[in-house]
């Protein structure tokens, strides 16, 4: 009795960690958000999908590039001092230390609600009385195996339309509505296993609950510098504590998350033509502007070292290793393919294109694709970071001075 007692005060303790730390994380998202928005013109951003809500890839164009061949004036420098007082710049420290900090409590109290003691577990999916309308009446026995797949594909929907509809309202400019649901879904995911004792939707629901952390934890981000080339450090670097976490959590083998050596030179000899290709087709889509001044060899390895092991790493750890991977298990590898792609695309919606969106969409497939047929993690992460580094390195330097272009 004692020890039942315990363990229902221990699971009100972490749902309430849980709960206050979303909260705490949506207020830092409402409130740098409504700050970012007032001083667009302080802060241009043309990042790859999660940070480009805070303006348009060609405004940040004009404002890097500016006037200064015609003005005669002296050239622009691409990073200038912070003009925001010495205060402003400790709140947003504050801010961003408390948002990393409660994502990662999120995560940590999730886990060890789902790890701890089973009693934590109300009931089995089998036992819910509503379930039993998913069964066939009749004198025969329900294919098992086929019901299983039915049931696992509805509670794989549930987040997929949740995480959809609150990328939708960030296209349409709602995002104070979106960050809400976004809440409303990882609240839900880090409570289901109260009701879901099952361990195959308990590892779906862990991935899907890094997209909703992903794009909550970019919109509590203060913005440091007028460029945003360093905010991917801010993202993706805290980001990649809970995609460690649920890694080591599910114990999959080094060959299952894609880290291998196997053909590695010819990977990345493939990784820098196929990244153009694709950084060609998303520059022609969104006319991105540059992160970089110039293409300087300090400056180009510097956006390579940002874009293939912050950004390409950590995404491509998401998407494919935890949730192409996972979606594979449960369902099938078109099925996994296509839903992936359609939340990798559906996570750039911030550019406010349907055409982004999409393109974004078709090169998530060509990079799922790619790492069904080679189970490299290496060689997906390159081709990804390539893509961004042709995109906003070196496309919008070279191209701009085509015509048309």
């Amino acid at each position: 009795m004692q020890k039942t007692i315990n363990s229902h005060k221990k699971q009100k303790g972490l749902n309430f960690l849980i709960i206050v730390s979303v909260l705490v994380l949506a207020l830092m998202a409402i409130t740098s958000e409504a700050v970012s928005s007032s001083n667009l013109d302080l802060s241009p951003s043309t990042e790859v999908g999660h940070l480009s809500e805070q303006t348009n890839a060609e405004h940040t164009h004009a404002e890097v590039s500016g006037e200064a061949e015609d003005s005669g004036a002296a050239p622009v420098t691409y990073e200038k001092t912070n003009s925001l007082p010495k205060i402003e710049q400790y709140v947003d420290i504050v801010y961003t230390v408390v948002g990393i900090g409660a994502a990662i409590l999120i995560l940590l109290g999730y886990l060890h609600i789902t790890s701890g003691d089973p009693e934590f577990a109300k009931k089995s999916v089998k036992n819910l009385r509503w379930l039993k309308v998913w069964k066939t009446p009749g004198p025969e026995e329900v294919d098992k195996e086929k019901f299983e797949a039915r049931r696992i594909r509805l509670l794989t929907a549930v987040p997929i339309l949740s995480i959809t509809a609150a990328e939708l309202l960030i296209f349409s400019g709602r995002m104070g509505a979106a960050v809400w649901i976004h809440i409303g879904v990882v609240i839900a995911l880090s409570l289901s296993d109260i009701f879901l004792k099952d361990p195959e939707i308990h590892r779906i629901y862990q991935a899907f609950m890094l997209l909703p952390v992903l794009r909550l934890i970019n919109l509590s981000m203060p913005i440091f510098f007028e460029t945003t080339l360093y905010t991917f450090i801010f993202v993706y670097g805290p980001l990649a504590i809970p995609v460690a976490v649920i890694i080591l959590n599910q114990r999959d083998s080094l060959e299952q998350i894609g880290i291998t050596m196997k053909h590695i030179v010819p990977y990345m000899i493939i990784s820098v033509p196929l990244g153009f290709l694709l950084g060609l087709g998303e520059y022609l889509t969104i006319r991105a502007g540059y992160l970089i001044p110039d293409l300087t060899f300090e400056n180009l390895l510097k956006l390579t070292i940002i874009m293939v092991f912050f950004v390409g790493l950590v995404e491509e750890l998401i998407f494919r290793t935890i949730l192409q991977s996972r979606l594979e298990k449960a369902l099938s590898v078109w099925e996994a393919l296509l839903i992936t792609s359609l939340m990798f695309g559906l996570m750039h919606s911030g550019y406010g294109t349907l055409q982004e969106i999409l393109y974004t969409g078709f090169v998530g497939l060509i990079m799922g694709l790619a790492f069904y047929k080679t189970k490299s993690l290496p060689f997906i992460a390159v081709l990804h970071g390539f893509v961004n580094v042709f995109l906003f390195g070196i496309l919008p330097h070279q191209l701009n001075i085509w015509p048309g272009f």
